[in-house]
């Protein structure tokens, strides 16, 4: 299994407060995309500050005879880590109140898939077709679940960046948690709102089937750039 992984600013932010880390373990592949949020630095803060946690505590703690429930626990528990750390700098520091970030990290091992969420940065899988496995939180889906808009409206809802859960907004936070078999040559791309608003489903299916696997993120980064994508975007692949 291999990550592919590209980044932008996009054509209207004044900084990329993405941020997205990988990483080869014992037995597996691990990746994390972060996008913060708040002012003066503090979205970048967050989400910088989110995917280095995160990251150290999965490569520091993770162990190949690891069962998915020690699996489970490790990727909440890291997460969680993150989330203290976070809610501290923003309590701490006057300007960085109210700092936080989204998380969506996977690691994958032996055909298995484990997934954690929080906010509204997404984990797709793709085989003959295209599945988001994470749920966003956020107000736009509660609306639809609620079933007070329909799917079509989430695009251009005017609340749709507005999300319910976020990493250090809170004292502690409660990811959701996803596993699933991965099928033989399938991939999994992590992103960012700021990609998929600017880049819908189809494209991605075609690119990840049609593209070779490293070229596949800056395009659709790209894509995202030429339908005015004004978030920073972030994409990664994981495929084998």
């Amino acid at each position: 299994m291999m990550v592919y992984s590209h980044t932008d600013i996009g054509n209207k932010r004044n900084e990329n407060q993405d941020s997205f880390s990988t990483a080869v373990l014992e037995d597996a592949v691990f990746a994390v995309v972060c996008d913060g949020m708040g002012g003066q630095n503090a979205g970048k803060e967050a989400s910088e500050r989110a995917v280095t946690i995160i990251k150290e505590r999965i490569e520091a703690s993770y162990r190949s005879d690891y069962d998915p429930n020690k699996i489970r626990n490790l990727l909440v528990a890291a997460v969680r880590t993150a989330n203290a750390v976070v809610y501290e700098l923003g309590s701490a520091v006057p300007e960085w109140s109210g700092m936080g970030t989204t998380c969506v990290a996977v690691l994958i091992r032996n055909g298995m898939l484990y997934a954690v969420n929080v906010g509204d940065s997404r984990a797709y899988l793709i085989t003959h077709q295209i599945s988001q496995i994470t749920k966003d939180h956020s107000m736009v889906m509660n609306l639809y679940e609620s079933g007070d808009i329909t799917k079509e409206q989430i695009k251009n809802h005017p609340k749709r960046n507005v999300i319910t859960r976020a990493v250090g907004v809170c004292d502690d936070v409660e990811p959701d948690y996803f596993e699933c078999e991965i099928p033989a040559g399938a991939a999994v791309l992590l992103c960012s709102d700021g990609l998929y608003n600017f880049c819908d489903e189809g494209i991605i299916f075609r690119a990840v089937k049609d593209m070779p696997p490293e070229e596949v993120p800056e395009y659709l980064v790209q894509t995202a750039l030429k339908n005015e994508g004004g978030d920073n975007i972030t994409a990664v692949l994981m495929k084998s």
